[in-house]
């Protein structure tokens, strides 16, 4: 059965695009624990990263990595944090979370954003990603 992420792939349902490639895709954490928070996945559906062959788990690193400087880019933090747990969605998924303490990585509190805050978000964060060499 296909994951919520792999329906996002295929445009079945919506989500606010930050970054894209032949491989991966990176879009907002529509339940973000902070401003910002980005969700990095491999367009090939696999649940467990353990399970991802060397090369792709090197690629979504990378990918990440250029994820997360955008966003620092964008959001005013001292860190983008970077975990990958996969429990809520049987999916490979980079969580990028922009930081001050490690408060904001823990899951606890959350942050409520509109429509319209998601779409400008996503706009700087792309724009930001674009802009990388």
């Amino acid at each position: 059965m296909a994951s919520i992420f792999t329906k996002i792939i295929n445009n079945q349902i919506p989500c606010y695009k930050v970054a894209e490639n032949d491989d991966f895709i990176a879009f907002l954490d529509i339940n973000p624990n902070v401003r910002g928070h980005t969700l990095c996945i491999p367009k090939k559906e696999i649940d467990d990263y353990l399970d991802l062959d060397d090369e792709t788990f090197k690629d979504l690193m990378y990918f990440s990595k250029k994820v997360a400087i955008a966003i620092k880019n964008v959001i005013k933090c001292k860190k983008v944090g970077l975990t990958l747990i996969g429990i809520e969605v049987p999916h490979v998924h980079v969580h990028l979370i922009p930081i001050n303490d490690i408060s904001a990585m823990q899951f606890i509190n959350k942050v409520r954003l509109d429509k319209t805050e998601f779409e400008k978000i996503a706009v700087e964060i792309r724009d930001s990603y674009c802009s990388l060499s």
